[in-house]
């Protein structure tokens, strides 16, 4: 079984406390898993700066994209059970669901934006490996320039034919929708009952109850170099399929160790191994994950690490030989507010790394997560 050196954790450690020292990063949780148990878990730095909280190692996180792996396994789960077929048309569980058309062009000056039909349905599938064409404001500039003008998110054009290529955006949120039309649950319900429960994942939800308030950690905007605390967050997040869970490190540790473990955590099992297997294999072909433009770099500076060379699975980014430290096949997705997690099935570890600022690839959180990667790897023995 994996473990870290004694030498290499004190690094590990190290590394993290000069980052806070530094003024780097308010604060980090950082966790590495085994498939048995926790192998590292510390907290440095401050939860709340101006009051001089310490960041504590069970510090409730906004976990943001990191929700997205959880809506896909629920589908996936969905899918084990005979209930969804991966190559269906939205519309046939969502049939009030209207497909939009594709964009040609946009014109700032009149607002007018040329667009044309899809030539194809926006399937399961795509919606699971992000390729139908729907994308995020932050990361697209015709959308971007359509949100400036007036347009509401739930009136964007896809930004290219579904399949054609991989591009980032709410394909999850869609996707969720799903879930609940097939359970006839709200989506906090199906995850709570179906997914958290199960794993013993006590400290993972859409809304935190009033008992656990005071461990949520301040976010924080970076800006010319200085953060600046953000306004505090309702106690319920939307309920989203592609955003809106708050969690732990060691709760979504649990969640780690499960995939690790091909779909097991103890005697509970929540997928079969190959429907695991099905989410970290490649499922885009020939496409690769691509660069996603920063239109919003008050939210997200441009991403990913691995962009043009990884591929991409069931709710998976997957790694290509050579583009991190991390084994080649290994999976992973991250938070916009800097939280990242990766499973290495090769090695046999997985990572949690949470930190609350923004944007989202930040150089200096960029800086710590690529240092706490290149760290975990050295450590192990």
């Amino acid at each position: 079984m994996p473990a870290l050196s004694t030498v290499g954790r004190a690094d590990l450690s190290g590394f993290l406390k000069t980052s806070v020292e530094r003024g780097d990063i308010p604060g980090v949780v950082a966790l590495v898993t085994s498939p048995d148990a926790e192998m590292y878990l510390e907290a440095f730095g401050f939860a709340d700066v101006a009051a001089r909280r310490p960041l504590e190692r069970d510090a409730i996180f906004r976990i943001a994209s990191m929700t997205k792996p959880v809506t896909t396994l629920a589908a996936m789960m969905l899918y084990e059970q005979g209930e969804l077929e991966l190559d269906a048309p939205v519309v046939r569980y969502l049939p009030d669901y209207r497909q939009p058309p594709i964009v040609d062009a946009f014109d700032a000056a009149t607002g007018r934006v040329n667009t044309h039909p899809a030539e194809a349905p926006i399937t399961i599938r795509h919606l699971l490996t992000h390729t139908s064409g729907m994308a995020y404001s932050f990361d697209d500039p015709v959308l971007a320039a359509l949100e400036k003008a007036g347009t509401k998110d739930d009136d964007f054009p896809l930004v290219h034919e579904p399949g054609a290529r991989w591009t980032y955006g709410p394909n999850t949120l869609l996707l969720g929708r799903v879930v609940e039309r097939l359970t006839g649950d709200p989506l906090d319900v199906v995850f709570r009952t179906r997914i958290f429960e199960p794993l013993g994942m006590q400290d993972t939800s859409y809304r935190v109850p009033d008992d656990k308030r005071a461990r949520v950690v301040k976010a924080y905007q970076r800006s010319s170099g200085t953060l600046t605390e953000l306004p505090a967050s309702p106690a319920a997040g939307a309920v989203r399929g592609d955003a809106g869970l708050a969690s732990t490190a060691h709760d979504y540790g649990i969640f780690v160790r499960m995939l690790l473990n091909g779909g097991r955590s103890g005697a509970v099992r929540l997928a079969a191994p190959a429907t695991v297997e099905a989410m970290r294999t490649n499922q885009i072909g020939a496409l690769r994950v691509r660069r996603m433009a920063a239109t919003m770099p008050s939210i997200a500076l441009s991403f990913p690490v691995g962009a043009d060379h990884d591929t991409f699975g069931f709710g998976f980014q997957i790694a290509a030989p050579g583009t991190s430290v991390r084994s080649a096949g290994s999976y992973s997705w991250a938070g916009v507010f800097n939280t990242y997690f990766w499973v290495d099935p090769i090695r046999r570890i997985g990572a949690v790394l949470l930190m609350q600022v923004l944007p989202f690839f930040d150089e200096k959180c960029a800086h710590v997560a690529g240092g706490f990667e290149d760290r975990v790897y050295r450590a192990l023995q």
